[in-house]
């Protein structure tokens, strides 16, 4: 019995491959879109931070504007307190004593106390 042998010239070639439409762009032009929107995004944000940076000077530098007011306005309030506080005393006793042996201002320190809890 012969052998069979391939035909004169041989066999087609396999076809193996998807003869398919391309979709789509190329990826190189994919990645650059993306990338043009990446710089962008990060221009925006750069622009952000500065605009946030000149946000939080202005603040400071408006507070450092106010201290001469809020520091009169404290010490109005102190002088307030101090003359209430002599009237009371005055009333209460009858005379103005002197706490101190001087006639120099002292500044009075208020300290700061939790209320007091019952339960």
């Amino acid at each position: 019995m012969p052998q069979d042998m391939p035909p004169s010239g041989g066999y087609e070639p396999v076809q193996y491959r998807r003869n398919l439409p391309v979709r789509g762009f190329r990826p190189a032009y994919y990645l650059a879109a993306v990338g043009v929107i990446m710089t962008y995004g990060f221009y925006r944000y750069g622009q952000g931070i500065r605009e946030q940076n000149e946000l939080a000077r202005e603040k400071m530098w408006s507070r450092i504007y106010l201290i001469p007011l809020l520091q009169a306005e404290e010490d109005r309030d102190l002088v307030r307190k101090t003359l209430a506080s002599r009237a009371m005393e005055k009333e209460l006793l009858g005379a103005e004593t002197k706490v101190y042996n001087s006639d120099r201002f002292v500044r009075p320190t208020y300290a700061v106390t939790p209320a007091n809890i019952t339960k």
